[in-house]
C-alpha cells in the first residue's frame, strides 16, 4: 500500500495513462529505476557524514525545527561533488 499526496496521485494517474500502462505497471518501472539508479551512486565518503556532526552547532536557530532538511542538503551538497 502506498498513500500519495493528491497531486503526485493525479500526476502519476496522467502519466500512466498516457503511457497506456497501468498506475501499478507506472509505479513498479519507477521503482525499478529509482533503485537502479541508486546502486549507480558512489559509496558516502566517510568525511560527509564527520560533517554532519557539527551541523547542530551551526547556531542557525532552526536546525531543530527542519534537521531531516537540513542533514538532506549537506548530503547532497557533499556527495553530489
Amino acid at each position: 500500500m502506498v498513500y500519495l499526496e493528491p497531486d503526485q496521485h493525479r500526476a502519476l494517474k496522467a502519466r500512466a495513462r498516457a503511457e497506456g500502462i497501468s498506475l501499478a505497471e507506472l509505479m513498479r518501472r519507477l521503482a525499478r529505476a529509482h533503485i537502479a539508479q541508486s546502486r549507480d551512486l558512489p559509496a558516502v565518503p566517510r568525511s560527509v557524514y564527520n560533517d554532519l556532526v557539527g551541523l547542530g552547532a551551526s547556531g542557525r536557530p532552526d536546525v531543530g525545527d527542519d534537521h531531516d532538511a537540513a542533514l538532506a542538503r549537506v548530503l547532497r551538497a557533499k556527495h553530489a561533488r
